[in-house]
C-alpha cells in the first residue's frame, strides 16, 4: 500500500472539504444578509407611509390630478381626539377638515355620534395610531392603553417626572366590514390624571388599505 500516496489523497479531499464549507458559510451570509436587507426595505416602507403627515396628505389630494393619487386618498383615513383628558372612556375622534375636502377618503365612513370608522371595501389594511402626552405640572407614573376594535392595542408607559411621552402603535390586519370604535384605559386614580394631556394635534388615528 503506498502510504505517501494516500497521505497526499486525503490532503486533497481535506482541501476540497475546507473549500466547500467556505463556500458554503459565504453563500448563507450573502444570502442572510439579502433577507434582512429586503425585510428591513419593508418595515421602512410601512414606517415612511406611517410617519406621512396628514397635512402633506390633504395638499396631495388638493393639488394632484392623477388616477394614482386619488386612489390612494380615497382609501387613505385620519381622525384626531378632540379632548385631551385622560379616563377611562370610548375615545372621541374628529375629522380633519380643509378647504377641498377631509381626511376621511370615500372608502370609509365615520360616524360622529358613535365614533366609529369603518372601511368600506374588504381587504387588507395597515392602521396605525400616535399617541402624544405632556405632562404640564407634576405627574405620576401609569399607564395608558388604548384600544381599537379588537385589531389594534397601544399601551403607552408614563414615567414619574417625564415631561412627555410619545408612541407610536401599528398593525396589519384584514377588515370585513365592521366598524372600529378606539377606548381608553388608565392604570391611575383620576387626581392622579391632572396634570397628563393629550396632545390634539399630534396625536391620531390612521390607515389605510394595502390590498
Amino acid at each position: 500500500m503506498d502510504v505517501e500516496s494516500l497521505q497526499k489523497s486525503e490532503r486533497r479531499r481535506g482541501s476540497c472539504l475546507d473549500a466547500f464549507l467556505v463556500v458554503s458559510v459565504i453563500f448563507l451570509f450573502v444570502a442572510l444578509t439579502a433577507v434582512a436587507v429586503l425585510g428591513v426595505m419593508a418595515v421602512m416602507e410601512l414606517r415612511s407611509k406611517v410617519t406621512l403627515p396628514v397635512h402633506q396628505a390633504q395638499t396631495a389630494a388638493q393639488t394632484a390630478d392623477s388616477p394614482s393619487t386619488v386612489y390612494k386618498m380615497q382609501n387613505f383615513a385620519y381622525l384626531q381626539p378632540t379632548s385631551s383628558e385622560l379616563k377611562n372612556s370610548t375615545i372621541n375622534w374628529a375629522v380633519v377638515n380643509y378647504s377641498d375636502g377631509n381626511s376621511i377618503g370615500s372608502n370609509f365612513k365615520f360616524d360622529s355620534k358613535q365614533h366609529s370608522l369603518q372601511p368600506l371595501q374588504v381587504g387588507t389594511y395597515f392602521m396605525y395610531i400616535y399617541v402624544n402626552l405632556t405632562c404640564t405640572f407634576k405627574c405620576n407614573a401609569g399607564r395608558l392603553t388604548v384600544q381599537v376594535g379588537n385589531k389594534l392595542t397601544c399601551e403607552v408607559e408614563l414615567p414619574e417626572g417625564s415631561a412627555s411621552v410619545s408612541r407610536k402603535c401599528w398593525t396589519v390586519s384584514r377588515m370585513d366590514g365592521e366598524g372600529l370604535v378606539a377606548q381608553m384605559s388608565v392604570s391611575m386614580k383620576q387626581q392622579e390624571l391632572l396634570y397628563w394631556k393629550l396632545e390634539l394635534n399630534s396625536s391620531g388615528l390612521g390607515m389605510f388599505l394595502v390590498n
